[in-house]
Parts: C-alpha cells; structure tokens; sequence
C-alpha cells in the first residue's frame, strides 16, 4: 500500500484540531498492512467538558438559525466531502480494510446523507389538531433536543457518523462524536469539510476513545441524548448509563435469509453472498444465517459455492478485490471460535473456515461456507461478523418461520420466494425491523426507516429518511386560547 494520505493526529474541539490536555496516545495501525498510521491524543475528562460547554455555546445559536439556512450549510457540508472522495476513501480503506471501491461507495453516500436531510429537514412539519374545546386551537412542531453524544462503530466510519450528524445538524443539534480509537482519522479529516462549509465553531467534536471515555460520555450532565451503532452488548451498558436521556440505539443483527421451495434459487445464492462479503462480513445486516427449505437445500448449497468463486480476498486497493480483512483481532477471534464450535457440533465447512496464510496481517479470512448449521450452534445464535454463509435446513414454511425468529436478536432479514402470500406472511410475522423480498439482507436505502423490532436486543429508534430527524426532535405542542 502507498504512502497513506495525511490524517489530522489530533482530536476536533470547538472548531479546531487540538492535542488536547492529556499526554496518554493511541498507536493506530492498517488491518489491511500492518503498517502505523498514525497516532491520536487519547480524550481526558476536561476535553470533554471543554467540547460540552462549546457546543452549548452554538448550539442555542444554531437553533435559531432559520432551518433552510442550516439546510444549505449541509449542502456545503455534502459539496466539502464530494471534493475530498477520493481523499477521504484512501484514508478509510487504510485504517478500516475495507476495498477501496466500498470506501468510495461509503463517501459518496455520507454526501448524499447531508443532501436528503437537508431536504428533510426543511419539510420536517407540524400539525393542525383538533381540540374538543371550540376555544382552542392546537398545534404542533419540531425542536432540536440540544447536544447529542454520539458513539459510532468502526465497520462504517465516515458514513455512520454522517448517519447521525446529517439529520442532527439539520434540526438545530449540536454533536460531540465518539468515534472508536483504532479508527479515527477519517472522521477527523472529515472536519475539514464541516469546517469549510462555515459550520459555527462547537457544534461538532470529535473525541476518538476507548470504552471509559464512551462512559464518560454517556454519562456527562451535559449531553441530553445519546445516539449509538454497535454491538447489543454495548448497547445494553450505554442505555444503563444514560438514564432517562434521550437515545437512538442501532445494535446487533443476525439475519436471517429465508429461501423457501418456490424461491429463484440463482438469485438466492447470488444475494446470500452478496450480503456476505462487503466489508468482511462486518455489517450488522450481512446475511449471518441462510435457512433453506429441505427440498431447495442442494441445489442452493451447489449454487452459493458457484458465486463464491468469485470472491477474491486480496489487497483492498486492487480493484479486483472483493474481500478485503476482518478489522480486528477480537473479530478474527470470534470467527475461529465460531468454525471450531460448527466443526465440534458437526457441521460442514465447505470452503474458508480459516485465515489465510502469507498474508500482510493475519486479519484475512477466507469466504466461508458452512453447512449443516445445527439451530444451537454459535453461527446461528450469535453475530458473526465474518464473511460466511451459514447454512441451516428447515422442513416446511412454518418451520422456516420459526427458525428464522428463534433469535434474540431481530434488526434484518430477507425472503426468497415466488409467491406473494408467502412473501407478506414474512413481512408481517419476521420478528425484524425491515424484510427485504428477493434481494440481499444486506440491502438497504438511506431513505427508509432502518432498526430494529420491538421485544429484541436491537436497539429503538430509525436511521434513515425523515424518521431519523423525528427522532433527534422533541415533538412540541402549542395551544392557543381564543
């Protein structure tokens, strides 16, 4: 890999780089080389009081701001990124590992993300109601909440962040983001956009930390709402923190893809390792578990193992590359430990299972198929958050159902079917946030609400669309005597 392009080794305050307060650092280095990035300022306590009292400064500032002014400030802020892409991508696929191709995909739709909340933002109205007492008139609007503290994971680190600052920014909030330690320079450079949009000073920050400072954060008197994308386990310590503040929880998925007997079976394949391979594996709504219906299973197992074939794990600025590293050493931990329980329980790996050899990290993992996948396996009760397709048989549609919500988790899932009665049975009785008919699991729009389902370890709350923006707003009411 080339010289990597310069990053800001710094943290964001009140509008400017700073190496803050404290002497503690972070070493960062590629998944994707080996090689040091760069090194980061470890967040102190007083940093984060320093960044909490500026964005309370610009945030009632900014709230006053007309809302199509603060609309066309993120159409600066979306014009900024576009002019950095290619800047901006590099960066990312050298701390993250991610091809190059998805990190320029990933630049692209952060933009997009300040462009379509822009327009929401601006169309984000109230309503007239009506009152049983003919002497009143009531109403309502939209008001921004204040200052949001924002953790954000490292699969996706310049577009979940603008997941977050997009519709914040556009309703009035202010933002202090904590993006992961091991991968911060990308959000950080991304302040040169915000910065030469003409964003007031304060209204964003960056604090790249560990879990501590997350708590921290969390806890501060002075953050009113936590917005978070990550792990359920984390999420689970976050909302015990936080309280009663306000918050936006995204967490874990596990799938599943459905494939019943009238299903493209083709297209089933094709889409399971679609949802697969982009970013390792490493998206909460990758394909994670595949159940087949019995009298499909063979020929869907000949027809995933074709499309395999055409994943090619190598170095993530080829163009070639499809399959760049796992980001971690935790993640590649967890995929040995998933192959060797689906190894014990029986389990057949067909292709991957393993790390490669002679690699320049030891973060590659082979595409991984995996058949056989007994319901009480590790591949089938957790996240993965690898590049397998774990394959698990049901007999019937109402066993595919079942198997399908035998999971404590519920943020995605598609069905592969011909029929739409079976298509809106799933859709309707799929214990996920969103099901996705004949495509990818890993499908999704910025423009639709994306979380997950009640009664599951998945978080409330949507990213995406106007919902996002409803859910960053305190709905106000108005009532007027005559």
């Amino acid at each position: 890999m080339t010289t990597p392009p310069a990053a800001p080794q710094q943290l964001f305050i009140n509008g400017a780089y700073t190496d803050g307060t404290g002497s503690a650092t972070v070493d960062v280095l590629s998944p994707a080389t080996g090689e040091h990035v760069g090194t980061i300022p470890a967040p102190t306590p007083d940093d984060l009081d320093t960044a909490v009292r500026a964005a309370h400064e610009a945030q009632r500032a900014w709230a006053g701001v007309n809302v199509w002014e603060r609309a066309a400030a993120c159409h600066r802020i979306a014009d900024e990124i576009d002019a950095r892409r290619d800047e901006l991508a590099r960066l990312q696929t050298l701390e993250q590992g991610k091809p190059l191709t998805e990190s320029v995909a990933d630049v692209t739709e952060a933009a997009l993300l300040f462009r379509l909340h822009a327009e929401d933002a601006v169309r984000l109205n109230g309503e007239t109601l009506l009152s049983r007492d003919n002497g009143k008139r009531m109403f309502t609007f939209h008001r921004p909440v204040g200052t949001w503290g924002i953790i954000t994971p490292w699969n996706f680190p310049l577009l979940m962040f603008a997941e977050f600052a997009a519709p914040g920014l556009a309703t009035g909030n202010a933002l202090i983001v904590k993006p992961p330690a091991h991968t911060p320079f990308t959000v950080l450079k991304a302040m040169d956009a915000v910065v030469a949009a003409g964003l007031p000073a304060g209204l964003v920050s960056i604090l790249p930390g560990d879990g501590p400072f997350g708590d921290a954060l969390v806890r501060h008197p002075g953050i009113h709402a936590i917005g978070f994308i990550g792990s359920s386990a984390t999420g689970a310590k976050i909302t015990a923190a936080a309280g009663l503040k306000r918050s936006l929880m995204e967490c874990s998925g596990n799938g599943p893809v459905v494939v019943l007997a009238d299903a493209d079976i083709e297209a089933a394949a094709r889409a399971a390792v679609d949802g697969a391979y982009p970013c390792a594996g490493q998206v909460c709504c990758a394909t994670e578990r595949v159940v087949v219906h019995t009298d499909v299973h063979d020929a869907f197992v000949e027809a995933v193992l074709r499309e395999s074939e055409r994943v090619v794990l190598g170095d993530p600025l080829d163009a070639t590359t499809l399959l760049g590293p796992l980001n971690n050493e935790g993640v590649a931990e967890k995929m040995d430990r998933h192959m060797a329980d689906a190894r014990a329980r029986g389990a057949r790996i067909l292709t991957g299972g393993k790390r490669r050899a002679g690699m320049p990290t030891d973060l590659y993992y082979e595409f991984t198929v995996v058949d056989g996948v007994p319901e009480d396996s590790l591949l089938s009760r957790e996240e993965s958050f690898g590049p397998v397709v774990p394959i698990i048989t049901g007999r019937d549609e109402d066993d595919l159902l079942r198997i399908a919500n035998a999971d404590a988790l519920g943020l995605q899932g598609a069905v592969f079917t011909r029929s739409m009665t079976s298509a809106f049975r799933f859709i309707e009785e799929m214990e996920v946030g969103q099901v996705i008919v004949n495509d990818s699991n890993n499908w999704w729009d910025i423009n639709m609400p994306f979380g997950g389902a009640g009664a599951r370890g998945t978080g409330w709350g949507r990213i995406g669309g106007k919902w996002t923006l409803m859910d960053m707003t305190d709905t106000r009411t108005g009532v007027i005597s005559l």
